[in-house]
């Protein structure tokens, strides 16, 4: 069985199904995505306490991109989705590399 064939088929699939997924839901439905696998980095696996902490982070996370999309052009204002995006996907992105380094 080729395992490396089939670990990248796999790989590839699971990141078209996240793309589906938040192209679907918006950008603002990333943070269900990125900010559990932060908390989890930090908290441990125990459900317990990852799922209100992933709550209470995800807002906080929200609340602080929107101030800062207000912030950064005071005369205007940048979507909080925007703000997601640009802090989010540079963080799955290496969570994506870290994993598929551990496989290796």
């Amino acid at each position: 069985m080729p395992v490396t064939r089939y670990r990248m088929l796999f790989l590839t699939l699971a990141a078209l199904t996240t793309a589906t997924g938040v192209c679907v839901s918006g950008n603002i439905g990333f943070v269900g995505l990125v900010v559990p696998h932060m908390m989890r980095m930090i908290l441990g696996p125990g459900h317990r306490l990852l799922l209100p902490a992933s709550l209470l982070a995800g807002a906080c996370f929200l609340v602080l991109c929107d101030a800062a999309g207000r912030i950064l052009m005071p005369g205007a204002e940048i979507r909080v989705g925007i703000m997601t995006a640009f802090i989010g996907t540079p963080y799955f992105l290496y969570l994506l590399r870290r994993e598929t380094r551990k496989m290796d």
